[in-house]
């Protein structure tokens, strides 16, 4: 049963990888995705230190206070994340589909009212309040999967910025394990074992988030400050899933 399963979720990433092959060859990028990343996150951070962070206090909705996570921005740095995994490859092809999912779940429910659900953090109230935030597919548990994506991808460059010449596969596993598979089913866990055999050599991976005038040493000088830009963030999410009791969610 595995290996047709292997079989089939290879089937599946062929067209992914000649696609994302497709763009990178056809597609000049005017700003890394590690640039725009941080100019999100920048103004972000202003957000945070001006708000402070989530109070936790007892597990209570109406406790969280000072805390926001504008959904705007927030869904921009997971587009962002997006195309950081595209130059993984195929194997990253079944969390992109999930992140594009989640993002538009998110989107959907902004949508029904701007002037209201510009904040995550209102949406994640409203859910818990009606008991709905764990039954079926809710914009709770698609900001759950979108940070714990997210918290991968800073697994991913923290050890890459450490050393350009690590072993993707490695890497990637690792990151992996760390922060996504002790949510995973098995299906999930397969899916990733099988691809994690096709990643990119560290070298290439780190040539496609260059940008174009930029060589090794600046491209780590940006890592390292998206890195330290990215994890505050990361930190006041996950207080507020903890505040909220979304943080041991698991896929099914």
């Amino acid at each position: 049963m595995f290996v047709c399963g292997a079989s089939r979720i290879l089937e599946v990433l062929q067209p992914e990888w000649k696609e994302m092959k497709r763009k990178r060859e056809t597609t000049e990028m005017v700003a890394s995705e590690i640039r725009s990343a941080i100019e999100e996150l920048s103004l972000w951070a202003v957000n945070l230190k001006s708000d402070g962070t989530a109070a936790v206090d007892g597990g209570d909705v109406h406790n969280l206070t000072n805390a926001h996570v504008p959904i705007k921005p927030f869904l921009s740095l997971c587009n962002l994340l997006v195309q950081v995994l595209d130059k993984i490859g195929p194997t990253m092809a079944v969390l992109r589909r999930d992140i594009h999912q989640n993002i538009q779940r998110l989107e959907k429910f902004h949508d029904s009212d701007p002037s209201i659900y510009w904040d995550v953090v209102e949406i994640l109230k409203k859910e818990v309040n009606e008991g709905k935030a764990k039954k079926g597919p809710t914009c709770s548990k698609a900001f759950v999967w979108l940070n714990r994506s997210l918290d991968f991808t800073l697994s991913l460059l923290q050890l890459l910025v450490k050393d350009f010449e690590i072993n993707m596969e490695q890497a990637v596993e690792e990151s992996y394990n760390a922060t996504l598979k002790p949510w995973h089913g098995w299906i999930s866990s397969a899916a990733y074992r099988v691809a994690l055999k096709i990643v990119p050599d560290s070298q290439s991976f780190v040539n496609t988030l260059k940008a174009k005038e930029e060589d090794h040493d600046m491209l780590k000088d940006e890592m390292q400050n998206m890195i330290s830009l990215l994890m505050p963030v990361l930190e006041q999410n996950k207080a507020i899933l903890r505040t909220l009791g979304l943080d041991k969610l698991k896929s099914t």
